[in-house]
């Protein structure tokens, strides 16, 4: 009896230390240790990064690591991470900060450890950055400004340049989102026959979308369209339309191109997403990580094109 309450203790302390925190790593390897650190694995978007990184890795012989907060808006949970990794002695750590400015005094400590840092889809904010004379090797992402531009032109472009409009905006002070609601707001801005009645933000997730845009329609029952920051803030809001019973009334925007965003474009419930390609991110950061480490230049910014997503495009 004894034995086995040791057993089932070893267990649960084990099972404990994953809790907060998703993880994952490929075959080791005698090639070097490179930790791909992300916002979450509870978003499509991240998956496929995760994707491409691992499909890297395994090409370029590398040991990968892959750790996540359980939500994209746990920064604490993130730091945590990264300073464990640091601990560990990863060679390279490839990071797509959930706070553009949390995640300095990380990276600092990753300079004070002498393991290069790439960042990867969110900016670090580079002035909080220079004054603490931190920094980083290379960012790879995309220009989340022209996406939101992209955006922007298309549903003025569907709504006839015409109506009533909200925006789901993702985290307040978070570099992507930020850029891509400067972008939207750009074009939106010359477009005098578009009124943007709201914005407000539903914090990257699904449910909130819903439930903050469910809000949104009984306020403003005449709305023409919404842009939504990512896509799973958009879905929560086509599945708003459909209980309000406005499917097809209101033209929905997304951002990331997910599968199921490009599955609701295909049924018509949402008009166009705006691709990013994470998979080749995460290609792109290991790919660099390993030039870095092997003495190579790397370049200072690695783009990744943006398109818009529309059904025929699919």
């Amino acid at each position: 009896m004894r034995y086995h309450q040791l057993l089932l203790l070893a267990l649960l302390l084990l099972a404990g230390s994953w809790v907060g925190c998703r993880r994952n790593e490929t075959p080791a390897s005698s090639g070097p240790t490179v930790a791909l650190v992300m916002k979450t694995l509870n978003n499509p978007f991240f998956v496929d990064m995760q994707r491409g990184a691992q499909q890297a890795a395994q090409k370029l012989g590398v040991n990968l690591l892959v750790q996540a907060a359980e939500r994209e808006v746990d920064v604490e949970k993130q730091m945590q991470i990264i300073e464990n990794l640091i601990e560990r002695k990863v060679d390279a750590l490839c990071i797509t900060p959930s706070g553009s400015k949390e995640i300095v005094p990380a990276i600092v400590k990753a300079n004070q450890a002498k393991i290069p840092v790439l960042i990867v889809d969110t900016r670090v904010d580079i002035p909080t950055l220079t004054a603490a004379s931190g920094q980083i090797l290379a960012f790879i992402g995309s220009d989340n400004v022209e996406g939101g531009r992209l955006a922007g032109r298309y549903l003025a472009e569907r709504l006839g340049r015409q109506g009533k409009v909200a925006i789901l905006e993702g985290i307040p002070g978070h570099e992507t989102g930020d850029a891509r609601l400067r972008g939207f707001r750009e074009v939106i801005a010359k477009e005098p026959g578009i009124q943007v009645v709201a914005s407000q933000t539903a914090n990257w997730e699904r449910d909130q979308g819903y439930s903050v845009f469910q809000n949104l329609l009984q306020s403003h029952p005449d709305l023409k369209g919404v842009f939504a920051c990512n896509d799973l803030m958009a879905l929560g809001a086509v599945e708003a339309i459909a209980a309000a019973q406005k499917t097809g009334q209101v033209l929905v925007v997304g951002f990331d191109a997910t599968s199921d965003a490009r599955q609701a474009i295909r049924a018509g419930t949402m008009a166009g997403s705006v691709a990013q390609h994470p998979e080749d991110m995460g290609r792109l950061a290991v790919e660099n990580a390993v030039a870095a480490l092997r003495g190579q230049t790397i370049p200072k910014e690695v783009p990744v094109a943006v398109e818009l997503i529309t059904k025929d495009k699919l």
